[in-house]
């Protein structure tokens, strides 16, 4: 495993993240393919083995199960706390981004995971309702008083980032190191503004559907999975352009099989050209994160690259707006 600084804040991440939205109690208002507590532990514990150690959720995900989860496998598995870097995200919940939910949010998600702190506390969206001002003072609170070590956003506009930024450095509180944005090679709007105000901060991206929720990791649109079959955000996040997009699967299948690697591999390649830190890989069985791994030791040419991007069409925006 390779490993990589979470931005300037000194944190030593995996080249690969855990994606805790695969882990919880399966419902029908959330998602009906997620693993129980066994199979959290079993998976959890073989990244562990495999030299990945940075796991992130959120205090929604699957109604704070996914947290719960995760906190009792690594119980269960012995680990160490300063061999784990735990993140989690907050906004989805009543009060969103104000000082009252983001103090309140902070100690369920510590109670959920069993944790004296976070490493990374991340806002999961920028909230229209509440000043920047008082989000950002509120984040820099929970730091210094030692519950998180650092912090980060989520889906977002540019200029949201920028202003949250800039609010943060007038005051003298705490930038954030991490944007976790929607990015693959299926959706890459935030390459016009976001990702450039990322660089320009020196941030670290860890995005979220590194793999467009499997579709770059299979030919055609659909399998016969239970996600496939049942999950509607994936639905609503991709079909919308599935006929131009199979076009870029289809090359997706072309340089795998050209190199004699699988289309995970590629898909996440290509994010590593793309300056991408850590991407967080949602799996749910212990063949498809193996598959996910070895990426990390894989490299495509620029050439490669150019190919892969040149049928790209712009895309409707999804993941920044606020009820996403």
């Amino acid at each position: 495993m390779k490993y990589a600084e979470l931005g300037n804040t000194g944190i030593q991440v995996s080249r690969i993240c855990v994606g805790g939205m695969s882990f919880g109690r399966a419902s029908e208002d959330f998602h009906l393919w997620t693993l129980d507590q066994e199979h959290t532990t079993a998976m959890i514990g073989h990244a562990l083995e495999l030299g990945v150690n940075f796991i992130d959720t959120a205090n929604t995900y699957s109604h704070g199960t996914s947290e719960e989860y995760i906190g009792c496998a690594l119980k269960e598995l012995g680990v160490k706390r300063e061999h784990v870097v735990l993140a989690s995200k907050v906004y989805f919940n009543e009060g969103k981004l104000s000082k009252e939910a983001i103090t309140r949010e902070i100690d369920g998600t510590l109670k959920r995971l069993d944790t004296d702190y976070l490493d990374l506390y991340q806002i999961h969206r920028f909230d229209y309702d509440t000043p920047a001002e008082e989000t950002m003072e509120a984040l820099d609170a929970l730091i210094r008083a030692g519950k998180v070590r650092a912090i980060g956003a989520s889906a977002m506009y540019g200029y949201q980032f920028h202003n949250m930024q800039v609010t943060a450095e007038k005051n003298g509180w705490t930038l954030f190191s991490t944007m976790q944005n929607h990015y693959n090679l299926l959706y890459r709007e935030d390459e016009r503004e976001l990702i450039p105000i990322c660089e320009q901060y020196h941030v670290a991206r860890i995005p979220y559907s590194p793999l467009a929720g499997g579709h770059l990791a299979h030919t055609g649109w659909t399998t016969g999975s239970k996600r496939s079959q049942t999950d509607r955000t994936l639905r609503k996040k991709y079909d919308q352009a599935m006929d131009q997009d199979l076009l870029i699967i289809e090359r997706v299948d072309q340089l795998a099989q050209k190199y004699g690697v699988s289309m995970t591999q590629i898909a996440l390649a290509w994010q590593y050209k793309k300056g991408v830190t850590a991407p967080i890989v949602g799996a749910t069985s212990v063949p498809h994160f193996d598959d996910a791994v070895k990426a990390v030791d894989f490299t495509i040419t620029d050439e490669d690259v150019s190919y892969l991007e040149e049928l790209y069409m712009r895309h409707k925006v999804v993941g920044a707006l606020p009820e996403e």
